[in-house]
């Protein structure tokens, strides 16, 4: 199987959708707890929802395995994005609701987590560093879309209900102000859906490791509340529910666009 597929786009607009993958090979798949075999904090979905962006041009690289097997949006040294609070690592051997993944004594030791790193996580980051450099060549900038998903309500990670749209740009640093201001104007002129910019979800490490925009490279990351265009507890998606949704995250990466 491969690791990734890639779609090279023809404008200054990268979709990255590191954890739309689900696939978890079968003798990895049988040391995990049921409840993780059904690979419950995938990104179900995003691909799909953005589907659209490949019209407008942009580029798209999805991973075909589960961030169970390895989280692209992790540092391969597994360092903490979001130190003193809760959260998964690099192999998570936990999952959102807190329960384990692995079967006792089943987790994955160093070495195991090493070769993941050289088998999955490294070939997506290599991938993605020459997408980014292919279009800021062809085009002298780029704007990385970091497209990410998560139920609504999440108590293992936050209190309460999380904003419908949850805009990270490393508080600040992965975008140009100029940017950040006019995507926090859209959200804002529109009632449907709540939002919140840098809240819980600042951006994990790919906007912050990729955004340079001193360098002609901006990263934002949407972290987007599930329930608005799936069932979260059958992971079906829903096309009403979808619909309005695509038309504001289309709005937001027109913005991008623009921008770029």
């Amino acid at each position: 199987m491969d690791i990734y597929s890639l779609h090279r786009g023809t404008t200054p607009l990268i979709v990255s959708l590191p954890h739309d993958g689900s696939f978890v090979p079968a003798d990895l798949a049988q040391r995990f707890m049921p409840s993780a075999r059904r690979v419950p904090d995938t990104d179900w979905h995003v691909s799909r929802l953005y589907a659209f962006a490949l019209e407008m041009g942009a580029s798209m690289i999805v991973p075909n395995h589960s961030r169970y097997v390895v989280d692209l949006n992790r540092p391969s040294d597994d360092a903490s994005l979001y130190p003193g609070q809760n959260t998964t690592g690099l192999c998570p051997i936990v999952q959102f609701s807190g329960e384990p993944v692995y079967q006792a004594g089943e987790e994955p030791h160093r070495s195991e987590i090493a070769r993941r790193v050289e088998t999955y996580w490294q070939p997506y980051h290599d991938a993605l560093a020459a997408e980014i450099a292919r279009v800021r060549d062809a085009h002298g900038r780029v704007v990385l879309w970091e497209g990410h998903s998560i139920r609504s309500v999440v108590p293992f990670l936050f209190d309460g209900r999380l904003p419908d749209f949850n805009l990270g740009t490393s508080a600040g640093a992965s975008c140009t102000p100029a940017l950040q201001a006019r995507l926090a104007t859209i959200l804002g002129a529109q009632s449907r859906y709540s939002h919140v910019v840098n809240g819980r979800f600042k951006g994990g490490y790919i906007t912050r490791h990729y955004g340079r925009p001193e360098e002609g490279v901006e990263a934002i990351q949407l972290e987007l509340a599930q329930l608005n265009y799936m069932d979260e507890d059958t992971f079906d998606y829903a096309p009403e529910r979808a619909a309005p949704t695509q038309a504001l995250i289309r709005a937001l990466l027109q913005a991008c666009l623009d921008e770029a």
